[in-house]
């Protein structure tokens, strides 16, 4: 692929002689005077270089765009570009354009790109983003990061009077940089909002003679109790499975009890874990 794996700028590589203007027509174009090649699979990285190169230097990527460029995971490559833009604030296709102000400690530069910080892009996506969604977000930006929650809080705090702020404090609570997916982060709000005790994320699992060999995606080491999140590859990779099924033997002759969930049981019957979770619980002791 070459310099013309990301984005670039088509004014750029004519005059520069990289490119004839026949040769640029064999490229797909993203948006005005924005091309990239046709195979290269858009991903929300190149989708956010491409609304960068669009505006010419004049915005800071935010909201989705941000949170890819720091490193976030699960983030597609269709969701539009965000931007936050000085001059014209006209939308185009691919790319929302917000008016929203920012403080000149709220942006750096990633890439050569300017970006909104990690903690003012998790203060604008917990505002803008449904409550469940906006947690799934935070929880990746804060794992891929070290962003803490504190550090949204005192954003926001400095922005008294914005929109959707009430919002923002239920997604800050509710924010665990140890999930490390969707599902899990799906999966403890399940259990929490089943009126069980928040679950320790990212559990390291110790043998008899100390040594960590595994990290549980969730649970309660108080009561030995763990919540596994079983996703595809468990069940389509015979190494993988292969895996589970020792760990799991591990993890039984060490005391620890493990209730599986699968995306079935997460989407259409959450009620069903709460059950078995807290029945786990009592049988280990405790007071659910």
């Amino acid at each position: 692929m070459g310099e013309f794996g990301q984005p670039f700028r088509g004014s750029e590589a004519l005059r520069d002689g990289r490119l004839t203007r026949h040769g640029l027509r064999t490229f797909r174009r993203m948006h005005r005077d924005v091309y990239v090649l046709g195979r290269v699979e858009v991903t929300a990285v190149s989708r956010a270089r491409a609304a960068w190169l669009w505006a010419n230097g004049e915005a800071v990527l935010a909201g989705f765009s941000a949170a890819a460029v720091h490193g976030t995971r699960w983030i597609g490559g269709d969701e539009s570009a965000t931007l936050i833009r000085r001059g014209s604030r006209c939308s185009v296709d691919g790319i929302e354009v917000r008016a929203d102000a920012l403080l000149p400690d709220e942006e750096c530069s990633v890439d050569g790109m300017q970006v909104t910080t990690p903690a003012r892009t998790a203060f604008d996506l917990g505002r803008w983003l449904p409550v469940d969604r906006a947690v799934e977000v935070l929880d990746a930006l804060c794992h891929a990061t070290g962003l803490r929650p504190a550090e949204i809080s005192a954003v926001a705090g400095r922005h008294r009077g914005e929109r959707g702020l009430a919002r923002l404090r239920d997604v800050v609570s509710l924010v665990d940089p140890g999930a490390e997916s969707p599902p899990v982060t799906r999966t403890r709000l399940v259990v929490i909002r089943g009126g069980l005790p928040a679950p320790t994320t990212q559990i390291p699992i110790a043998d008899r003679s100390g040594r960590i060999f595994a990290r549980a995606d969730l649970g309660w080491e108080r009561w030995k109790v763990l919540v596994e999140y079983d996703g595809e590859h468990h069940w389509s990779d015979e190494r993988q499975r292969t895996w589970d099924i020792e760990r799991m033997e591990r993890l039984a002759e060490l005391g620890w009890v493990v209730v599986r969930v699968n995306a079935e049981q997460l989407h259409r019957r959450p009620q069903v874990i709460v059950t078995r979770v807290r029945d786990r619980l009592r049988k280990a002791g405790a007071p659910v």
